[in-house]
C-alpha cells in the first residue's frame, strides 16, 4: 500500500494526484484561513460599534441589531448550511461562503446607513454559516481517524487566536484608520482563503450523500431556531414573563415538535433523528450547549468588569484577556494529542471541572482585586476550555455518519450559538435581579440621599453594567461613595452569575461521562467519492482505488 493511502480515511484508499490538491494538512491550512475570517469578525465588530453609532448617528437598538442580525442569521442557517455541504459538496459550499463573506464585508464598509449595514450583516451571517460546517465536513472526510483530533485541535487554536486578536486588531483599526477598515480587512483574508481553497481543497463526498433536500424541514427548523434565539435575545428587555417572550419561546417549542414529526416521515430528512440514537453524539451536543452557557454567558460580564470597574480601554481589555485566549490557543492542539491517546471522556471531564473551578474563582473577584488574580483565573479557564472545545467537536463529528458530516458540523455550531444565547440571557436576568435587590439597600446603608422610584431604576440600569452615570453626585465626597455602591452592586450580581455558571459547568462534567470517540474509522464512503470530478482518466481512477 502506498504512503499516500494513509492520508485517506480508514476503509478507503486513494492516491493523491501530483500537487497540493487533497493533501490533509494543506486542506487544514485552507479551511483555517477562511474560518479565521469568521472568528475574527465575531469579536472585531463589537469594537467598531461605538464608532459606527457616532458616525452614522445610530440609536442603541440600531447598533445592537448589527450584532443580533448577524447572530440570528448564523443560528438559523447553520444546520441547513451543513446539509447543503453534504448534498452539493463541502468544497463548493466553503468556497461560496468565503467569497460571499468577503464581498458582503466590502459592501458593509462602503455602506452609509445603519439599515444597509444591518441588512448586509444578516447576509454576511448566512455566508458565514456556509463556511463553518463545511470546514468541519472537509476535515472529517480528509483526515484519517488517528489524525482527526490533532486537526480539530489546530483548527480550534486558529479560531481561538483569531477571536483573541479581534478586540486588539479592531481597536487599532478603529483608532488609527476607521471603523470601515474593520470590515475591509476581510477582503484580503477572504481572497487568500479563496485562492487556497481553489488550489488545495478537493471535493470529497460520502458515498451515501443525500440526493434531495427537505424543504419543509428547513422551514420548520429555521423557524424554530429563529423563535428560540430571538426570544432569548429579547427576554432581558421584554422580561421573561412578558407575553412576547413566552410567545416566541412557545412558537419555538411547537416548531421543534413539528420539525421532529416531519423528520420522522421524510425520505431524506434534513437531520435524521437516528443520529441522536448515538448516546455519545447526543451527550456531546448537550455538553456543547452547557459549555457555551457557562463560558459565553459568564464571559459577557468580564468585559464590563475590565472596562467599567477597572477603567481599561477596549484594546487594554483584549490584552488582559490574552491569558485566557492564549491558553486556549496553546491547549487546543495539545488537547487533540491527549484525546487521540486517551479518548475524549477523561479530557472532557477534567476540562469542565477546571472550567467550573475557574468560574467559581471569578465569582470571588472584587472591585479592587488585582489583575494578577484575574489573570490566574483566566489561565485556568483557558486550560479547561481547550480540551472541551476540541473534544466536543470531535465527539459530535466523529459519531455522525460521514454522509452527515456537514449536518454534524452545523449541529455543533448551533449548539454553541444556542448555549451562548441562553447563558447570556439567563445569567443576565440573574445579574439584573441581584443588582436590583442589593443596590437600594446599599444606597440606604451608605446614607446617600433618598431617590424616587424612577431615579433608582435608572441607577440600577447603570449598575448592571458597572457604570457610574454623570449626576449631582459626580463631584465631592459623595462621588466616591456612589461609585463604591454601584461597583459593589455590580460585583454582587457578577458573583452570582459566575457561581451559577460554575454549577452548570459541573453538570457538564457529569455529561462528559457519556461521551466517547466515534467510529470515524468506518465512514460510509465510496472510493470514487474521493476522486476529483475533473479526473476522468480511467487509469488514474483505477490507481486511486486499487487497494480499497
Amino acid at each position: 500500500m502506498s504512503a499516500a493511502a494513509h492520508d485517506a480515511p480508514s476503509g478507503v484508499t486513494y492516491s493523491h494526484a501530483p500537487g497540493p490538491r487533497g493533501r490533509p494538512w494543506l486542506s487544514l491550512l485552507a479551511v483555517a484561513v477562511g474560518v479565521m475570517m469568521v472568528a475574527l469578525d465575531s469579536t472585531i465588530v463589537a469594537i467598531a460599534n461605538p464608532a459606527i453609532q457616532q458616525d452614522l448617528h445610530a440609536s442603541l437598538a440600531d447598533v445592537q441589531w448589527i450584532t443580533n442580525g448577524y447572530l440570528l442569521a448564523l443560528a438559523v442557517s447553520l444546520i441547513t448550511a451543513g446539509k447543503l455541504g453534504d448534498r452539493f459538496g463541502h468544497r463548493q459550499t466553503f468556497l461560496v461562503g468565503v467569497a460571499g463573506f468577503a464581498v458582503t464585508s466590502a459592501v458593509i464598509g462602503l455602506s452609509t446607513s445603519v439599515t444597509a449595514i444591518v441588512a448586509f450583516r444578516v447576509l454576511q451571517g448566512l455566508f458565514g454559516a456556509l463556511m463553518q460546517p463545511a470546514a468541519l465536513g472537509l476535515l472529517r472526510v480528509t483526515f484519517p481517524p488517528d489524525k482527526l483530533n490533532m486537526a480539530i485541535g489546530i483548527w480550534s487554536g486558529v479560531v481561538g487566536a483569531s477571536t483573541a486578536a479581534g478586540p486588539i486588531v479592531g481597536g487599532l483599526l478603529v483608532q488609527h484608520v476607521s471603523w470601515e477598515a474593520v470590515f475591509f480587512i476581510n477582503v484580503p483574508v477572504g481572497l487568500a482563503a479563496l485562492v487556497l481553497g481553489v488550489v488545495i481543497l478537493k471535493d470529497a463526498r460520502a458515498g451515501r450523500a443525500p440526493k434531495s433536500f427537505d424543504v419543509p424541514g428547513v422551514v420548520l427548523l429555521s423557524g424554530a431556531m429563529f423563535c428560540l434565539v430571538w426570544g432569548l435575545i429579547k427576554a432581558p428587555d421584554w422580561g421573561w414573563g412578558d407575553v412576547r417572550t413566552l410567545g416566541f419561546l412557545a412558537a419555538a417549542v411547537l416548531a421543534f415538535v413539528g420539525f421532529g414529526w416531519r423528520e420522522s416521515r421524510a425520505n431524506e430528512p434534513l437531520v435524521p433523528l437516528s443520529m441522536f440514537r448515538s448516546l455519545p453524539l447526543s451527550a456531546g451536543t448537550v455538553l456543547m450547549v452547557l459549555m457555551a452557557f457557562s463560558f459565553i454567558g459568564g464571559l459577557f460580564f468580564v468585559t464590563f468588569y475590565l472596562q467599567n470597574i477597572h477603567g481599561l480601554s477596549p484594546v487594554e481589555s483584549g490584552v488582559h484577556l490574552l491569558p485566557l485566549t492564549g491558553m486556549m490557543i496553546i491547549g487546543a492542539p495539545v488537547s487533540g494529542v491527549l484525546i487521540n491517546r486517551f479518548g475524549p471522556r477523561l479530557p472532557l471531564m477534567v476540562g469542565m471541572i477546571l472550567t467550573a473551578v475557574s468560574l467559581w474563582g471569578m465569582s470571588t473577584l472584587e472591585a479592587d482585586s488585582g489583575m494578577g488574580i484575574a489573570s490566574l483565573w483566566f489561565v485556568l479557564l483557558g486550560l479547561g476550555l481547550a480540551p472541551v472545545m476540541v473534544g466536543t467537536t470531535d465527539v459530535i463529528v466523529s459519531n455522525a455518519p460521514a454522509e452527515l458530516a456537514g449536518v454534524a458540523g452545523g449541529l455543533q455550531q448551533s449548539a454553541m450559538q444556542v448555549g451562548g444565547s441562553l447563558g447570556t440571557a439567563v445569567l443576565g436576568v440573574l445579574m439584573a435581579s441581584r443588582v436590583s435587590s442589593v443596590l437600594p439597600d446599599q444606597w440606604a446603608e451608605a446614607k446617600l440621599p433618598k431617590l424616587g422610584p424612577d431615579e433608582m431604576a435608572a441607577w440600577e440600569d447603570a449598575a448592571k453594567v458597572g457604570v457610574v452615570p454623570p449626576s449631582k453626585f459626580s463631584s465631592g465626597q459623595a462621588a466616591d461613595t456612589v461609585a463604591d455602591v454601584v461597583h459593589s452592586s455590580f460585583i454582587s450580581g457578577m458573583g452570582l452569575a459566575f457561581t451559577v455558571a460554575a454549577i452548570v459547568a459541573l453538570v457538564a462534567a457529569g455529561v462528559a461521562v457519556l461521551t466517547k470517540k466515534g467510529a470515524a474509522a468506518e465512514p460510509a464512503l465510496t472510493p470514487s467519492s474521493f476522486m476529483d470530478p475533473s479526473d476522468t482518466d480511467l487509469s488514474k481512477t483505477s490507481s486511486a482505488i486499487r487497494d480499497a
